[in-house]
């Protein structure tokens, strides 16, 4: 695994793979993902999935996901996680409806140029928050 500091690199064959259902709890989790959370699979099944949110993400970002994803359509952008040792990733996530009530997120890696554009939109969308 390739670091940058504290953050963690994901390289071009990374796909992270996780299932949630309707209330954003873990049901699976998949090889990859375990790796990069840095969590043992044990502590990611039925535990929410924002106990890997990094708190540079604003509040609006994940509104939107949930909005879109519960109307029966894919969510697409920009995401920074932390792990469970304080480091942090970012992806480029998809999450889409899957069964009854569970939806699936795969993530990719996220290009430098996209991480340095969205951590400048993130830090002023967090900044409006606090207002």
């Amino acid at each position: 695994m390739q670091t940058l500091g504290d953050e963690i690199l994901l390289d071009d064959t990374s796909l992270l793979v996780s299932e949630t259902d309707a209330k954003g709890i873990i049901v699976y989790a998949d090889e990859t993902f375990v790796k990069f959370s840095e969590y043992p699979l044990e502590e990611l099944i039925g535990k929410p999935h924002n106990m890997i949110r990094h708190p540079d993400m604003p509040k609006a970002a994940f509104k939107e996901l949930w909005s879109t994803v519960k109307s029966g359509n894919v969510w697409q952008g920009f995401v920074k996680n932390r792990t469970k040792k304080g480091r942090f990733y970012w992806v480029y996530a998809t999450v889409f409806p899957f069964g009854k009530d569970h939806y699936l997120s795969v993530r990719k890696i996220a290009s430098r140029d996209e991480v340095e554009k969205y951590s400048k939109l993130y830090n002023t969308m967090r900044a409006s928050e606090g207002k």
